[in-house]
């Protein structure tokens, strides 16, 4: 891997360490931190790319990533504050030298920039906003007034835009004139004279096109305009959806105030889909291994006690079938067998369904049908592993009718573990509760309580 024709020295041995950060390397750049060799250090890091410089700091402990950052000074980079963890980007923000961190913010786009301050502490805000040029300031005020989470947020300022009647030429002689053209971007957009986004054309074709073409003659056919107040999640969608590169941002009145770029809209399917991920296991989104042990053990602590709640519900129903389990010990040993086969079935389909209602593939034309696919596969997975587990019973107990029982609780179990991890997600979507962060309990629960209700309820109705 390389930035520009600088090499970066990564671990390739195997493609599970691809593109992680040499160990010797990180040894190296320690030892110069702990000697105070600063040429040494910024001999080290300077082929690093601004993401495995994040990636190093992240990982090291808060008393040496002060004394690196100190060390390294004038070296560091606005883009190494971009590719920083959340959890991180404060406790760095709060080391750096004001008139260091001023230097690095000045070297971003509009739109890192507000992803930099809008999850920070009014004074941190203030001394980045502080360090901006007055238009870049006001640029980033006013992306910061549109909500939270929309296009408004996720968009830069920094637009390449030509009327709909100049050629190629006129275009191409623009740019080159141009000292404030953004660092990326990968359309020329069309505008009217209202400032109304009509098209765009591909710097691909702009530069394969001879001069005199006018620009309105090469525009893209397909063309997306995305609403400033727009849900990033939307925004995401459209993107995938659609194959955008880039696509413009309107106003209330259509007028052109921003673009949205590939990289920012993947960026927030990543943290989607990170979201849904954490919240599936019961952890807050804000989660990193980068936190204290107090801050994650208070996070996790709300879903832990949910947790003891819905096993305290599972042990009231045992306690209704204690004189049948003290007759036949053989239960007590096999009914965690039906629970934790129908809990594992209910994630799986409760996985499949959440990711489907993120990517809105699961819609209400589709829903009965997906419904009826989960509760089929239940069936047939709880014979076959009914079949496995009755004979296990008739030999480790040498009762048929055990057998018969455990078999037939597994796959009454799967059909609902199928059909609940299949529902429960839909019917909180259609309530506005994320699924992903709610399913979870819901689906064990059932999975675990009728479990137990219908093994020991069948043992005692058929074995005793």
């Amino acid at each position: 891997m390389t930035t520009g024709n600088t090499p970066i020295d990564l671990d390739t041995t195997s493609d599970e360490d691809a593109y992680e950060l040499d160990r010797k390397q990180v040894a190296a750049i320690l030892y110069a931190v702990d000697v105070e060799d600063r040429e040494k250090l910024t001999e080290l890091m300077e082929p690093l790319h601004a993401a495995d410089i994040a990636d190093l700091l992240e990982q090291i402990n808060p008393f040496d990533r002060s004394r690196l950052i100190r060390l390294y000074d004038r070296e560091f980079d606005g883009e190494i504050l971009s590719e920083l963890d959340e959890s991180v980007r404060e406790e760095v923000i709060a080391v750096l030298k004001p008139d260091v961190l001023a230097e690095a913010v000045r070297e971003l786009e509009s739109d890192d920039v507000v992803d930099l301050v809008e999850d920070l502490e009014e004074p941190q805000q203030e001394a980045i906003l502080d360090a901006l040029e007055d238009a870049d300031r006001i640029a980033v005020e006013q992306a910061l007034a549109y909500p939270e989470n929309s296009a408004g947020r996720l968009m830069q300022r920094e637009v390449v835009m030509a009327p709909e009647h100049w050629t190629v030429g006129q275009a191409i002689d623009f740019m080159r004139d141009s000292d404030d053209l953004p660092e990326q971007f990968y359309h020329l957009i069309l505008v009217d004279p209202r400032l109304h986004p009509i098209g765009y054309v591909t710097l691909g074709k702009l530069m394969g096109t001879k001069r005199e073409v006018p620009l309105s003659e090469i525009a893209e056919e397909e063309f997306q305009t995305i609403p400033v107040d727009q849900d990033e999640e939307d925004v995401a969608y459209a993107f995938n959806q659609y194959h955008l590169i880039s696509a413009p941002v309107t106003d209330d009145d259509g007028r052109l105030v921003g673009v949205i770029t590939i990289d920012d809209a993947m960026a927030v399917l990543d943290e989607e889909h990170e979201e849904d991920i954490l919240r599936l296991a019961g952890v807050a989104e804000e989660s990193s291994l980068s936190d204290s042990v107090a801050d994650t053990s208070k996070r996790r602590l709300p879903w832990l006690g949910v947790n003891l709640f819905t096993a305290i519900c599972a042990s009231l129903v045992i306690s209704q079938f204690e004189d049948s389990i003290s007759q036949l010990v053989s239960l007590a040993i096999l009914m965690p067998i039906v629970a934790s086969m129908g809990g594992n079935a209910g994630t799986q389909s409760l996985t499949v369904a959440v990711r489907a209602l993120a990517t809105r593939d699961l819609t209400s034309s589709n829903m009965w049908r997906v419904i009826r696919r989960e509760v089929m596969v239940g069936v047939l997975n709880g014979l076959c592993f009914a079949l496995v587990l009755g004979t296990i019973g008739l030999m480790w107990f040498g009762s048929p009718m055990l057998g018969v029982v455990i078999g037939s609780a597994l796959v009454v179990n799967m059909i609902i573990a199928g059909f609940a991890g299949t529902v429960v997600p839909i019917v909180l979507d259609k309530l506005g509760v994320d699924p992903a962060l709610a399913s979870g309990t819901f689906v064990t629960t059932t999975t675990d309580v009728m479990g137990f209700f219908i093994f020991l309820g069948l043992a005692t109705v058929v074995l005793l």
